[in-house]
């Protein structure tokens, strides 16, 4: 039987709690982290030279043309792609005190959205050649929140390739935990569509996927239904696969790993026994770990890597530390380098 996900009237006050605490909550190996952060000299990232990113989204889109918030919480009648525009961080000195109180990277513009049948290939046709960085994102979060976490990562680990985000109909408020849920189990569909139009690509390069948080649950299932229907040639075209704090129960994230086979060896799980986001999820879910918290060993005995971030957290919440903290951002550049991919 699966665990009631109704959230419990003092488990969505204390949620309201630590969301009110900590924003950080919004954005939601045996690589030793210790041993420093991705290494070498810092080269600059594709996003540097070209501020575009890649978006594909079950969101349904605002306007007609595209207008701002461009995707809205609302499920899509279809796959979208779009090419958006991205304003990058102002380097300087001046730029870089501003950015703590402003922020970094932001969404400038988005000229055209595609919709439909055609959306999944010509987002594999503007990737073309290119190594690929899939960003799927968790938990309340609006689209443009979204997008500047994918620019951020993909900057942070000075990725070469394409920058790409999948984005899913969040409703990016702290009540809404169960229709985040069932919206990211709603776009399996559209993220496995977009990933057989990738595979397919006679020229493409390697796919690389970081999800956090319940992108994770989104992640982990289309990988599975990818494998059960196009075989482990598809999957062949999948770098690394990073989960950062993977919101999913460690029961189902277990059968889901056993069902991946050898695939399994692609993945790295993020993981921290003081992220309190999680320890709050599992509550809402029936009292089940989730796979983000759950003992190292236990994780390991499935064939995934696992880097142990418990110690490099110095907030109230430790759920995003993939974007905030360069020795964790190391891991994840060290595991694409491992896949083949563009970020070593």
């Amino acid at each position: 039987m699966q665990p009631d996900l109704r959230p419990t009237r003092r488990s969505l006050i204390r949620l309201a709690a630590i969301a009110t605490l900590a924003p950080g909550l919004a954005a939601c190996v045996a690589d030793g982290l210790a041993t420093g952060t991705a290494g070498g000299p810092e080269k600059s990232s594709a996003l540097d030279v070209s501020p575009v990113l890649l978006v594909a989204t079950t969101r349904k889109p605002v306007g007609n043309p595209p207008k701002a918030p461009y995707f809205s919480s609302d499920r899509g009648r279809g796959l979208s792609f779009a090419e958006v525009r991205l304003a990058s961080p102002d380097r300087s000195l001046i730029g870089k005190v501003s950015a703590v109180v402003t922020g970094d990277w932001a969404v400038s513009a988005v000229p055209q959205v595609q919709t439909g049948p055609g959306a999944a290939a010509a987002f594999a046709e503007a990737a073309l050649g290119r190594d690929l960085l899939i960003y799927v994102h968790g938990y309340r979060e609006s689209f443009e929140s979204a997008a500047v976490s994918a620019a951020r990562l993909s900057d942070g680990i000075r990725f070469r390739g394409a920058s790409a985000l999948f984005t899913w109909p969040s409703a990016a408020a702290t009540f809404d935990y169960g229709y985040d849920r069932e919206s990211a189990l709603w776009s399996r569909d559209g993220f496995g569509d977009l990933l057989k139009a990738l595979v397919a690509s006679p020229s493409g390069g390697r796919i690389n996927i970081v999800a956090h948080s319940m992108g994770t649950l989104l992640t982990l299932e289309t990988l599975r239904m990818l494998r059960a229907e196009a075989g482990e040639a598809a999957m062949a075209r999948i770098g690394a696969v990073i989960l950062a704090a993977p919101d999913i129960d460690i029961d189902l994230f277990t059968a889901s790993a056993e069902r991946l086979g050898s695939d399994v060896n692609k993945i790295t799980v993020i993981s921290a026994t003081n992220d309190r986001a999680l320890e709050l999820s599992g509550a809402i879910a029936g009292g089940v770990v989730r796979a983000g918290a759950a003992d190292r060993a236990r994780l390991e005995s499935l064939g995934v890597r696992v880097a142990d971030a418990s110690d490099y957290g110095g907030g109230l919440i430790n759920h995003d530390l993939f974007l905030s903290n360069p020795e964790v951002q190391g891991v994840v550049k060290r595991a694409i380098g491992r896949g083949g991919g563009g970020g070593a």
